[in-house]
């Protein structure tokens, strides 16, 4: 069995390197610990996995921290799950800062004009993925469009929508919503000996909840005797704490959930802004629900109260990462000895299939939206280079397989050429 040192220093390099989303950070973690150092069997990294998928939150980061707690116990799963988001939190600090600090910059802005056209073909990629690997029966399909027709027509709730379908999953048919069946089979690739893991007893689960609740509540009593619970960070505080309970389905299933709610009810930020938020979070390495943060640090800039508006941003960044993660910890400190038993419970699986399904309903409706926004904007016409843009993006990701990093780079500097172009 690896030592502490060897497994803490795998963990931070991850951190640094972990693009691509949760299938490449997954599978990258499964080339290295399971092909490579056999840390880990074939069998137990997939049961893993599986117990992953059924938790809220970003399941890549949650399968570091059950690996790392497997490893070295809770010290092992709090150095695996901090890293694996760390770097990227501090990245994201800065380019949100540049953000929002030269936002006046012609250059700048033109950057992130371009940017508008590459996050419209990231969703509708997103969209076609998904929607290929989990839309396998008519009742899936029938929940990925009632799923758009209720978020956008009507207007309803993301978490009734979430709460629906998994009730359907849950007690429908098998033959309608098979069972999560994972990422392939287990081909029994041995890992090496690993000691038996933590009983699960009442009285260890009383103590994680205790700790980690007292934990995730804290800065946000304590943000709300400083500043009052109707302040920017007390309310950031209270949303991204609901938004960590119900990001089943990955980062693309909640951001419409995020955007209605800090766009129209909480006015934190626009849906420019938005979009130009989650093509920053794809350009850095770690879970793609970073994007969060960013929400955060701008809501804080734009409506400091008494505060800086830097020091407002740092503290609305950093108490929306915290309630972010610090849930995920939880989830897998409480469930990780029950991991074989849970993960292979049909109902629980089923469900979680269904709501995939109707994920795919609602991120269709997070880039329709971002696309009306970015093509239609409200000071001007049609913007036809957003479109041009779109369309080289979304052909280059499809019909070339050009990586996502350098989609979103092509299409920054030709924001910036067009900017430069028209100014001679």
């Amino acid at each position: 069995m690896p030592t502490f040192k060897e497994a803490l220093f795998y963990w931070l390099k991850l951190g640094f390197v972990s693009f691509g989303g949760p299938a490449g950070q997954i599978a990258m973690m499964h080339h290295e610990l399971v092909e490579k150092r056999r840390w880990f069997s074939d069998a137990h990294f997939l049961h893993a996995l599986n117990f992953c998928m059924l938790l809220p939150g970003p399941e890549a980061q949650q399968l570091a921290t059950y690996l790392g707690w497997r490893l070295h116990g809770a010290k092992g799963g709090i150095a695996a799950g901090a890293l694996f988001v760390l770097p990227s939190a501090f990245l994201l600090f800065g380019l949100s800062w540049i953000y929002m600090a030269g936002g006046h910059l012609p250059w700048l802005a033109s950057i992130f004009h371009g940017l508008l056209g590459a996050v419209i073909a990231v969703v509708a990629d997103a969209v076609l993925r998904i929607g290929k690997r989990s839309l396998k029966t008519p009742a899936l399909y029938s929940i990925a469009i009632a799923s758009f027709s209720a978020i956008y027509a009507f207007n309803i709730s993301f978490v009734l929508i979430l709460v629906g379908s998994a009730l359907l999953g849950g007690f429908g048919p098998s033959s309608q919503f098979p069972s999560v069946g994972g990422h392939g089979k287990a081909k029994d690739r041995a890992g090496m000996p690993l000691p038996a893991p933590a009983t699960a007893t009442i009285s260890r689960a009383l103590w994680i909840c205790v700790t980690c609740v007292s934990l995730w509540w804290a800065p946000i009593f304590g943000v709300a005797a400083w500043l009052g619970w109707e302040s920017t960070h007390a309310q950031q505080g209270l949303f991204f704490s609901k938004a960590a309970l119900v990001t089943f389905g990955g980062a693309y299933a909640v951001l419409p959930y995020v955007a209605q709610q800090a766009v129209d009810t909480y006015g934190w930020l626009t849906h420019q802004q938005m979009m130009s938020g989650l093509a920053l979070a794809e350009t850095t390495p770690g879970p793609l629900i970073m994007v969060l943060q960013f929400v955060g640090f701008v809501g804080g800039w734009q409506q400091p109260g008494s505060l800086n508006p830097f020091l407002s941003a740092t503290l609305g960044a950093a108490i929306t990462s915290w309630v972010t993660f610090l849930p995920g910890f939880l989830f897998v400190f409480i469930g990780a000895p029950h991991i074989e038993r849970l993960g292979e419970m049909r109902g629980l699986s089923a469900a979680l299939t269904a709501v995939t399904a109707s994920v795919v309903g609602v991120i269709l409706n997070l880039g329709v939206r971002f696309a009306k926004d970015a093509l239609w904007p409200a000071s001007g016409p049609f913007d036809s280079f957003v479109a041009v843009v779109c369309i080289a993006a979304f052909t280059a990701m499809r019909g070339f397989k050009v990586s996502l990093v350098r989609v979103i780079g092509c299409s920054a500097l030709l924001g910036l050429a067009k900017h430069l172009l028209f100014a001679v």
